[in-house]
């Protein structure tokens, strides 16, 4: 829980009883590898700030298949804001690349806990924001490289990341084969 207050305090104030509040009403859950946090077609309930592990946001193409849109790892919000703000069912799926250890707040939480505590809701903007950001710039600098580029570049910005998800993932993350993926570990060796 004090992974969780730490990061909100990096957004803005919070006293002790509105601490207090937020423990008192977050729960710790975890999910095993491999299993869905969420599916595509559900309508959010809940944000979710993962305390351990890896998870991935992915989505299937018209084709059918399987593709990674990104990585999300520790201290770390998890939410569709979308479909979560919007109330519709998302397009996509968040899956546990590792075993994984999270803390919920649910929708009903985020409301009492924005009627009650008055820095909440600037707060979770200036969270929303940072991660939007974020998010755009993990993604830009991708389109414009070449696979050994964005191999690169993502060993660079998530070293940690590298070695803790299945070379599967990855390759789809990166827009290649898994076989390509391969073939460019080797060549940089």
């Amino acid at each position: 829980m004090e992974q969780l207050i730490n990061y909100l305090l990096h957004f803005g104030q919070l006293n002790q009883q509105q601490i207090d509040l937020i423990k008192s009403r977050s729960m710790v859950k975890t999910s095993r590898k491999d299993t869905y946090y969420h599916e595509a077609g559900r309508i959010p309930r809940e944000v979710i700030f993962l305390t351990a592990g890896i998870m991935r946001v992915c989505y299937y193409n018209n084709k059918g298949d399987e593709i990674t849109k990104y990585f999300i790892d520790e201290n770390n919000f998890i939410v569709d804001i979308h479909s979560y703000n919007q109330h519709i069912p998302s397009t996509e799926y968040i899956q546990a690349v590792t075993d994984c250890e999270y803390i919920v707040l649910s929708r009903e939480v985020m409301d009492e806990l924005s009627m009650t505590i008055i820095t909440w809701d600037p707060i979770i903007a200036k969270i929303t924001a940072k991660s939007l950001a974020e998010k755009v710039n993990r993604i830009s600098p991708m389109m414009a490289e070449d696979a050994t580029e964005r191999y690169l570049m993502f060993l660079r910005n998530f070293p940690a990341l590298a070695n803790r998800i299945p070379l599967s993932y990855l390759a789809s993350y990166l827009g290649i084969t898994q076989s390509s993926l391969s073939r460019i570990r080797r060549n940089i060796r």
